[in-house]
């Protein structure tokens, strides 16, 4: 968490940095206590990897992708909590 403060929305960043190479963070914003999920998917809609699956408090967060064992290219990544539901792509560059 890097703060604890009550946002006013649900929010998802842009990732950054972006393009990137190995790894990148990406910072989402917790309205209400939910069961929140930050997905990684590849350019083909494959879920690679869960990045956060729990209830989380309200707040501001930060989670880290380290993609070093992954290919160049685009991938997505999705938040879910609650009602609230984006989409956001990244590039790996290698």
């Amino acid at each position: 968490i890097i703060s604890s403060n009550v946002p006013e929305k649900f929010s998802l960043g842009q990732n950054y940095p972006n393009p990137f190479n190995p790894a990148t963070n990406i910072e989402f914003s917790i309205f209400h206590s939910e069961l929140t999920k930050l997905v990684v998917y590849d350019a083909l809609g494959r879920e690679i990897v869960t990045l956060v699956n729990s209830e989380l408090k309200p707040g501001i967060y930060k989670a880290e992708w380290d993609a070093s064992k992954y290919n160049s290219g685009v991938y997505f990544y999705k938040l879910s909590s609650g009602g609230f539901t984006e989409t956001k792509k990244m590039i790996l560059v290698k």
